[in-house]
């Protein structure tokens, strides 16, 4: 049975559930659980678990309350797991289950595939693909937590991690820049060289669920990394460690009302996550370190802080590359996005010397779920940008009619006032391959920017000493 069939049977037995209201998000959660029961089995691992809190204990479990028994089970775990990650994984746990017949079908359904077929290294294989059908159904919502595979292996094949780097996603989801890290790594080093000087990661993911999900996914992949429940943008990052490589997809919108103290180790105040998430990042580098992160349209040309935020990015950073990113890729934001790829310098002043621009906005298909976004779709960025990871690689430009461009920082600063939002192809708009997105779709991106605005005003006001209303 190959790793395919199996993912497409723990997916399928998600129906089970649907009579009882359960999300396809709220599944995966709990198959972490589950799968960890019997992946611990299978891999002879079992002595992570303490004695009769194991997946056999579970699978012959005759009583008459299922259900039950696999609380106290999950409760057990918390507090008794043999590690760290264990305990973790099952920390304050809940379940989606609500009756014993459900919880016995898909513990049933799980038992009867044939896991013995199954390497070592593919049961991290089968819960990312799990965790890919998630966020690839549109039903589930979860698809907007998540960045798009293609754009993520791309971001990594141009940073070219490293044995022995630290390397951090402060927003970090379900770890999916940390694996393809992971992965880049062991293709191009050895077993024993990896072992012998293996990359450390840190994430920190703010939601308990998804911090649930990303130690599994962390673990399966037999990775270095120390995944922090927490939030980034408060005292919490002080967990988080110098990176010498940053990858980052922080969430969209303003920053919720919280009785929790935001960071004062940041120089510039705003209501905007993107905008503290980005001075965290590049704060957060070495000296000589990198990042790539995405951000939306609106980081490049807010003004006000984001102005003061992207001159001290360009003072403190080689901010060498920009790639505009296609239209709608995140499910149902609408959200037109960017990475920014930069180096933080040896010094804080005046590192940036030109910025290079790559539109990959400008006359390309309407992606979605009948034309996703492929590897194949960004070979040309990948060879334009060059070989060295901090953007030094010789590049040529296109000129007026082409894709990459290069913008010199005076004429950011005397032509664009400091904006970064740099665009000159004219999108023809024209043919099925350039389709307006959904009105919906139109509506959502309209209500997202006023809401940010909106926010950011009433942060104003609140410094200001003015009273903000409902």
């Amino acid at each position: 049975m190959n790793n395919e069939t199996i993912i497409q049977k723990v997916w399928n037995l998600c129906n089970i559930l649907r009579g009882d209201g359960i999300s396809y998000h709220e599944y995966i959660s709990e198959l972490t659980y589950l799968l960890f029961l019997k992946i611990a089995e299978e891999t002879r691992t079992e002595d992570l678990l303490p004695p009769g809190f194991r997946w056999k204990d579970l699978v012959s479990f005759k009583g008459d309350n299922l259900l039950f028994h696999y609380q106290e089970i999950l409760t057990h775990l918390g507090g008794a797991g043999a590690t760290e990650t264990v305990r973790e994984i099952y920390a304050f746990p809940t379940t989606v289950f609500k009756h014993s017949e459900n919880l016995k079908a898909v513990i049933d359904g799980i038992n009867k595939i044939d896991w013995h077929s199954v390497s070592d290294d593919g049961f991290g294989q089968i819960y990312e693909g799990l965790l890919s059908k998630n966020s690839e159904d549109t039903r589930s919502g979860a698809g907007q937590y998540f960045t798009p595979r293609a754009l993520v292996d791309c971001i990594v094949q141009v940073m070219k991690p490293q044995l022995g780097e630290r390397i951090q996603d402060p927003a970090s989801g379900s770890c999916g820049f940390l694996i393809s890290a992971d992965h880049f790594i062991r293709a191009e080093n050895g077993k024993s060289q990896y072992h012998s000087n293996p990359p450390v990661y840190q994430g920190m993911e703010i939601e308990k669920g998804t911090h649930r999900i990303s130690l599994m996914n962390t673990f399966l992949h037999r990775m270095n990394a120390n995944i922090i429940l927490g939030d980034a943008l408060t005292e919490d990052c002080r967990e988080l460690q110098s990176a010498d490589l940053i990858l980052a997809n922080p969430p969209f919108g303003a920053k919720a009302g919280s009785a929790r103290k935001g960071r004062d180790d940041i120089p510039f105040t705003s209501t905007n996550k993107q905008l503290l998430f980005l001075q965290h990042i590049y704060l957060g580098l070495k000296p000589g370190g990198r990042a790539a992160v995405v951000l939306p349209d609106n980081v490049l040309f807010e003004s006000g802080v984001g102005k003061d935020i992207r001159q001290d990015l360009m003072n403190k950073c080689n901010l060498h590359t920009i790639l505009r990113l296609p239209t709608g890729i995140f499910y149902s934001q609408g959200v037109k996005t960017n990475v920014l790829f930069f180096t933080r310098g040896e010094k804080d002043e005046e590192n940036t010397k030109e910025v290079w621009v790559y539109d990959m906005r400008a006359n390309m298909p309407s992606f979605g779920k009948r034309a996703p976004l492929g590897e194949e779709h960004f070979k040309e960025f990948i060879a334009f940008f060059g070989d060295d990871p901090h953007g030094k690689a010789k590049r040529t430009a296109m000129g007026e009619e082409g894709r990459f461009r290069c913008f010199t920082r005076e004429w950011i600063k005397d032509v664009k006032d400091d904006s970064l939002d740099i665009s000159w192809l004219k999108d023809e708009g024209n043919g099925t391959n350039c389709e307006l997105p959904e009105p919906a779709v139109l509506a959502h991106e309209a209500k997202g920017e006023l809401e940010a605005a909106m926010a950011e005003l009433r942060g104003i006001m609140a410094e200001l000493g003015v009273e903000v209303g409902g």
